[in-house]
């Protein structure tokens, strides 16, 4: 998949009034998961995605410390300076169009990477990881 298609999917996804918008979403929520995901879940999930996505998601250096999904959804938040409830959306909306293209058994190893609580985000039923 190319870029400009994973943004037309978001943008289609999310209900985002431009692609432009679509793009900001995309791009901090790369960059986002960037800071949580370590090791071959990390390796593995950017050889997925089209190469500008990639680049956004390599980019940031994961940090040390897990946070829940709700501290995740705050960050961004915060990092964009819109809500929270934004943040959900634009997360949900991103993290379901990684997960199509991760693939079941990727997304479920990145899952396990992550604290419980991160699956709907990723378009996945239930309120824990596929543990």
């Amino acid at each position: 998949m190319t870029f400009d298609r994973m943004l037309e999917r978001v943008r289609y996804d999310g209900v985002y009034p431009t692609r432009e918008r679509a793009e900001e979403a995309v791009r901090a929520v790369l960059a986002a998961l960037g800071r949580r995901l370590i090791g071959d879940e990390r390796v593995a999930l950017a050889a997925c995605l089209p190469v500008e996505a990639a680049l956004v998601f390599t980019a940031e250096i994961p940090e040390i410390r897990p946070i829940t999904c709700g501290a995740f959804v705050e960050d961004l938040a915060a990092r964009t300076g819109g809500t929270t409830a934004t943040a959900r959306w634009d997360s949900r909306t991103v993290l379901t169009a990684v997960a199509r293209l991760a693939g079941r058994d990727l997304t479920t190893r990145v899952l396990h990477q992550l604290p419980c609580g991160y699956a709907p985000l990723f378009g996945r039923d239930g309120l824990v990881s596929a543990a």
